[in-house]
């Protein structure tokens, strides 16, 4: 079992940035890849971003590209979410996965889910 908490989300305006953190704790972190998701009131989960386990290859949205950096620190248990220039479209609960397969773009491929955290982007 992964157990993964969220934190970092908040109220920002338009145009401004955050930093999602998501801590792991339980499996070794390193043998998962992982991949942050978002949700907006009344529409499915989407794929935002996702790192391999060593983190050398990266995957972006295209809605985010340019302004979303995903990280990883190993020894920490850690991995973040830059996101930058934000738009009130990027109002969503944002939330981190794990997968101990190859990361993709796919909810399904992921088998561990934090909690999530509300990012609200005013206009």
């Amino acid at each position: 079992q992964v157990q993964l908490v969220e934190s970092g989300g908040g109220l920002v305006q338009a145009g401004g940035s955050l930093r999602l953190s998501c801590a792991a704790s339980g499996r070794t972190f390193n043998n998962y890849a992982m991949g942050w998701f978002r949700q907006a009131p009344g529409k499915e989960r989407e794929f935002v971003a996702a790192m391999s386990r060593t983190g050398i290859t990266t995957y972006y949205a295209d809605s985010v590209k340019g302004r979303a950096t995903i990280s990883r620190d190993n020894a920490k248990n850690t991995v973040y979410l830059q996101m930058n220039s934000l738009k009130p479209e990027d109002t969503a609960v944002y939330y981190c996965a794990a997968t101990s397969s190859y990361p993709d773009k796919t909810v399904a491929t992921y088998n561990y889910w934090g909690q999530g955290t509300q990012v609200t982007v005013s206009s």
